[in-house]
């Protein structure tokens, strides 16, 4: 069974469990499944308080779409979790990356 459909029937089991949210927004963006990844990251972000981590494939996502204003204000969103969750080279890394976006953006 392929991991898409694994974590498919997890879903149906647990439609509430925020890991298989997760799961499943990493197979879908594997996949170049970028709408779909963000519908379960969204849903996965409102079921459990991330740290940092999910705000980077969120962005990812964005990112790839051509939606980079979108990606910055996601990449903020992980800055603050980041530093919530005492991870300052997370908070860094973003930085870095909303500063290269905006210089692709404008």
């Amino acid at each position: 069974m392929d991991r898409l459909a694994y974590f498919k029937g997890l879903l149906e089991k647990a439609p509430q469990n925020p890991m298989v949210h997760y799961s499943l927004a990493q197979e879908y963006y594997k996949l170049k499944d970028y709408e779909n990844a963000i519908r379960h990251l969204k849903e996965y972000l409102s079921l459990h308080e991330d740290e940092g981590a999910a705000y980077r494939i969120l962005a990812k996502c964005y990112e790839e779409m051509g939606e980079l204003q979108k990606a910055i204000e996601v990449l903020r969103e992980g800055i603050e979790r980041a530093m919530k969750y005492n991870h300052p080279s997370m908070a860094q890394e973003y930085k870095n990356w909303i500063e290269e976006l905006q210089s692709m953006s404008f």
